[in-house]
């Protein structure tokens, strides 16, 4: 199991390297950063990755703290801590250029915190079904602890962990066994409930290109909406048919907007780079695309 040690705590990390001629320092990394509890890396792993990988970048894919088969501490799941994790693992695989962050649910927030904090260290952020953007932080945090809370009685009450076990379903039974105890034994839910969303003024204030792609039954197209509205660059699609879970019931719908869009924006790592040192000020150019079969 490949895993590095970063600011003190073991995570668990998968990198694939590009297909071709690209060779592994030159490539763009895409960085991938999954969401809450019962998400880990391989929600990726096994629908993104490869596809990203075959088309010439490096997919650099890592459990965050607690999730999966990285390290469950007692304590350090705040916005800030995540954010801080993310970097220290690409520091440890010794990623120093800038990356395009693919993030999906509440990896959302961790994504587009690292670009305000990190600009120089972000090329672009393709987000999916993200949370984050937000006018009101009491609706926002309410929403999603009440995600959480439901989560967690599911765990608890109906013990899905042994249910999927005796079902001979290893992974999901694992997965849920690794998501209860880290939402009943750290501080994963006060953590959260101290987040706040990213709001429109700091959406404001980001100068990388974004990609937000949400299901047309999400009930986070709000959230899009405040993207679309406020970054000075960010492309909206819209899937039909879908709800939040577009990375695994639209997994090829995605495929045909965010694999055209990495290619379009490849040469942002430059730009990121050159942009640390001399800002110009924002891009205009947001616009909704409603995608018919997922593919524009």
């Amino acid at each position: 199991m490949p895993e590095i040690t970063a600011r003190g705590v073991r995570f668990h990390v998968q990198t694939l390297d590009p297909a071709g001629s690209a060779s592994r320092a030159d490539a763009p990394a895409v960085v991938f950063v999954h969401g809450l509890a019962l998400d880990n890396l391989s929600s990726f792993y096994y629908r993104l990755a490869g596809p990203v990988a075959a088309a010439g970048s490096r997919a650099v894919l890592y459990d965050q703290r607690g999730h999966g088969l990285s390290e469950r501490t007692p304590a350090g799941y705040g916005t800030s801590e995540a954010v801080a994790d993310l970097f220290a693992v690409l520091d440890a695989l010794d990623v120093t250029r800038p990356v395009h962050l693919v993030a999906n649910s509440f990896g959302g927030v961790v994504a587009l915190n690292a670009a305000l904090a990190r600009p120089e260290r972000v090329a672009g952020l393709a987000l999916i079904e993200c949370y984050g953007p937000a006018e009101s932080g009491f609706a926002w945090t309410e929403a999603l602890l009440n995600t959480l809370n439901k989560s967690a009685l599911a765990l608890e009450y109906e013990d899905l962990a042994a249910r999927f076990g005796a079902l001979g379903w290893r992974r999901r039974a694992r997965q849920c066994a690794v998501a209860e105890r880290l939402i009943n034994g750290t501080t994963l839910l006060a953590d959260v409930s101290a987040a706040e969303p990213v709001r429109p003024a700091d959406l404001a204030a980001l100068r990388r290109p974004v990609l937000a792609v949400y299901g047309e039954h999400s009930d986070l197209r709000d959230a899009g909406r405040l993207l679309r509205a406020h970054v000075p660059d960010c492309e909206l699609h819209v899937l039909p048919g879908h709800a939040h879970t577009v990375l695994s019931d639209g997994t090829d719908d995605l495929l045909a907007v965010l694999l055209p869009w990495l290619s379009r924006h490849a040469q942002a790592l430059e730009a990121a780079s050159r942009e640390a040192a001399t800002d110009p000020g924002p891009r205009t150019g947001a616009r909704e695309l409603t995608c018919a079969g997922g593919a524009r």
